[in-house]
């Protein structure tokens, strides 16, 4: 069993307290997003659980707790961009604060075990094709010798949570055209800069400029960390170009502080504020306690 920590908000980043006491505990309860009077109670000892994926764009607050996780298998899927605050208003700076933060969990765990993310991709007339080339480069040089990978993937509209910040993002029509044009200039840099690059579900085949198809969620990656093959099927539940592997998702939507405008997952303001409020450090879900009504119910895992 693989957990997922969390596409749906940034755990390391505001919750890393809550993780290791659940961590402590051996178990946690996640309410359905489909169903919120629907919990599923999931042991998470490491007899059990494959790995973790911790998805996050500022891992600072659990970097000397990292210890505590001796006996799991865990990698890093670590978002950084080259957007200002008008993107990602919440975020420390990226030169002086998120670089050495990389760097730092890198010495630590070494840098098959961090993955860069620069994305999503967008473009507008400030964020250009030349921008992204540029900045691109900027940080693959920094993160040479602190990573082995590199994911990239584009701007997807479609997601219904994005449609309220649409208009602040003033995006460009971003064409298949100039996708492949900005993959074909982003390629050549990693490779320049020894970096595997991939894409994140998208539906380009970019292979002809040496960038494959990722799995953010690596079942090989984890049986060549662990030095033992694990079989986990992939993940139906994602986008059908998604390559991930199955895993579970602690996390709940619109509970994200770092106020990204292109996050599909953390679109209303008050929800994410109202839910922040009802964190509690010691409570098995992450916002809140049971209530009656709930259901809760062991989730089996193969």
């Amino acid at each position: 069993m693989i957990i997922s920590a969390s596409r749906r908000t940034d755990i390391p980043s505001y919750y890393s307290d809550w993780f290791f006491n659940r961590i402590k505990a051996g178990f946690v309860l996640v309410r359905n997003p489909m169903n919120y009077h629907q919990i599923s109670r999931i042991k998470i000892n490491p007899e059990i659980v494959d790995g973790i994926v911790f998805w996050t764009k500022n891992p600072e607050p659990m970097i000397k707790r990292l210890a505590e996780l001796n006996e799991y298998m865990f990698y890093f899927q670590f978002t950084l961009t080259s957007y200002g605050k008008d993107i990602e208003p919440h975020l420390p700076h990226k030169t002086k604060d998120i670089l050495p933060i990389f760097k730092k969990v890198s010495n630590m765990i070494g840098p098959d075990r961090i993955i860069w993310r620069y994305d999503p991709i967008l473009i507008n007339t400030k964020y250009t094709i030349d921008y992204h080339t540029t900045a691109f480069s900027k940080i693959a040089k920094e993160l040479s010798e602190y990573t082995k990978t590199v994911t990239i993937s584009f701007i997807d509209t479609n997601y219904k949570g994005l449609k309220s910040n649409i208009n602040k993002l003033n995006l460009t029509d971003f064409t298949d055209e100039t996708q492949t044009k900005l993959a074909s200039c982003l390629a050549p840099i990693a490779h320049e800069y020894g970096l595997f690059i991939n894409t994140c579900a998208e539906k380009a085949d970019l292979q002809p400029y040496g960038i494959e198809r990722a799995q953010c969620i690596d079942a090989q990656l984890f049986s060549k960390l662990l030095s033992s093959k694990i079989d986990i099927k992939k993940d139906r539940n994602q986008r059908l170009e998604c390559g991930c592997a199955s895993s579970i998702d602690i996390g709940m939507y619109n509970s994200c502080m770092n106020g990204c405008l292109y996050c599909y997952a953390n679109y209303n303001p008050q929800t994410i504020l109202s839910n922040h409020a009802k964190h509690n450090p010691l409570s098995p879900l992450l916002f809140g306690e049971a209530e009656i009504g709930d259901k809760i119910t062991d989730r089996i895992t193969g």
